[in-house]
């Protein structure tokens, strides 16, 4: 059945949701478990998901930061117990692979502490184990390599929408405010003028009386 990761712990600032149409979320019965999803995490925030995996499990951990500044983003990755089993700063992307030593909630968090200026988008992708074969003699290295072209092709694809459509704003906002520079000049300069014979006006007036 779908299920949302368990959401942990959200920053008083921020609040938890979806914003680009990527959305993969599920959990399938057996020894496995995944969760695939893009989130906005707002300035200044910390995100924290988990999900439980049994002991002796592969699991996988893969993120990327979708849009926002620098596109880079704090995650950590901890044992039920709390001790760090992946720690990286300001990274754009990565990926971190590790064996479960214990039954029990494994939670990773993404934070962007040090910034308080823009938001991100980041994208992340958890596995805890590996699915049951779909078919019989299923290639899985070659499902498995196809599906993550396809996540990097819709990654590349919505960075570059993010980037076209905040160049579009950027041109938009550079236009209207040369136009409004025009329009000021141009009554600046229709004033002037106008002070010109004003002046010329009154001299006249002045020397025939």
């Amino acid at each position: 059945l779908p299920r949302r990761p368990r959401q942990c712990s959200v920053a008083a600032m921020g609040r938890w949701y979806c914003r680009l149409p990527l959305l993969l979320l599920f959990l399938v019965p057996g020894s496995s478990s995944a969760s695939e999803s893009n989130f906005e995490l707002p300035d200044n925030a910390k995100q924290c998901f988990q999900e439980d995996i049994t002991q002796g499990t592969k699991g996988t951990l893969q993120f990327q930061v979708i849009t926002g500044g620098h596109c880079d983003v704090d995650c950590r990755l901890e044992d039920p117990d709390g001790n760090g089993l992946y720690k990286e700063m300001k990274k754009q992307y990565d990926n971190h692979t590790f064996t479960a030593s214990k039954n029990g909630p494994y939670k990773f968090c993404f934070s962007k502490e040090f910034s308080t200026f823009t938001h991100k988008t980041v994208y992340f992708d958890f596995q805890g184990g590996e699915d049951p074969p779909l078919l019989p003699g299923e290639n899985r290295e070659a499902l498995k390599s196809v599906i993550d072209h396809q996540t990097h092709f819709r990654l590349r694809e919505a960075q570059g929408r993010s980037s076209a459509e905040d160049l579009n704003t950027r041109v938009a906002y550079w236009l209207v405010r040369e136009a409004l520079i025009l329009l000021v000049v141009s009554i600046a300069q229709v004033l002037l003028l106008k002070s010109f014979f004003s002046d010329k006006r009154t001299r006249t007036t002045c020397v025939e009386s």
